[in-house]
């Protein structure tokens, strides 16, 4: 059930299960995305946890407030105050794409609030010669400039996150397009969504970078800046596997998760590469 949580400002959308240790997800900013569309197939295998699980300002159940800030800067409070509010004192914070960042700015200004960091494939953090944009971001700022986009744009921009093209069902692109076009956010495109290169260092928790090789929306070549950038970081790559890692690739990504929240270290699973810094 979706509750929501007053930050100040507005109201964060959220859902909640599972008991334990606290653990935070935040999702990508593709159109139709939730947080329960992002990670609800993953959550029984993380039981054991307290989840939160949250529609960032804009998404989903959350609505946008007027605002002049970076959007992971912005959303990255509300979260803060959001937890406050719970009372949330430390947890561990699982951010995929624009969540990514997200979860990385929190690190940076909240870093008493962050226990383990998991980034799949973050936002905020681009090439110096970005623009020109990969594929996968290119369909997403068209699908966000677009008045009244259509299912077929959506088709494709969901077949673009997925390397197994099977997985993207006829179930899956209605859900995400209805999503869509009922919070359809208002912004420039492309979104000024912030550049955290320059806080990397800041960040003192330990972090798992988890990325697809054939991500086209934010691909591996990006992965360096921030690998080598935040001090106690490592990788896992998964072959065959594009933007939407949780989703592609469940089974391989939560045992890497629980892992890693677990604070152990296993041997690479077949098929898995492995790099740290």
């Amino acid at each position: 059930m979706t509750r929501t949580v007053d930050v100040g400002d507005g109201r964060l959308a959220y859902v909640e299960s599972g008991e334990g240790s606290p653990v935070v997800w935040l999702h990508g900013s593709g159109p139709g995305a939730t947080g329960m569309s992002n990670f609800g197939a993953n959550l029984p295998a993380f039981a054991d946890h307290r989840n939160l699980v949250v529609d960032l300002p804009g998404w989903g159940g959350s609505p946008r407030p007027d605002t002049d800030e970076p959007l992971i800067h912005h959303a990255a409070e509300r979260v803060h105050r959001a937890l406050a509010a719970l009372g949330v004192e430390r947890a561990h914070l699982i951010g995929n794409s624009y969540g990514g960042g997200v979860a990385m700015r929190i690190a940076v200004t909240h870093p008493e609030l962050v226990d383990r960091l998991v980034l799949m494939a973050p936002g905020g953090v681009l090439p110096e010669d970005a623009p020109p944009w990969p594929v996968g971001l290119e369909r997403l700022f068209a699908y966000m400039a677009s008045e009244k986009p259509s299912r077929e744009e959506m088709a494709h921009f969901v077949r673009l996150m997925v390397f197994d093209e099977s997985l993207a069902t006829d179930a899956l692109i209605d859900e995400r397009y209805e999503a869509s076009l009922r919070a359809h956010p208002e912004l420039p495109v492309p979104p000024d969504f912030g550049d955290m290169t320059p806080d990397l260092a800041r960040i003192t928790a330990p972090t798992l970078l988890v990325w697809g090789r054939e991500d086209q929306t934010v691909p591996l070549t990006w992965a360096s800046t921030i690998l080598h950038g935040i001090p106690d970081a490592e990788l896992r790559v998964l072959p065959r596997c594009r933007h939407w890692v949780q989703y592609e690739r469940a089974p391989e990504f939560n045992h890497l998760v629980r892992e890693f929240l677990h604070g152990g270290a296993t041997a690479a699973a077949p098929g898995e590469r492995r790099a740290a810094s």
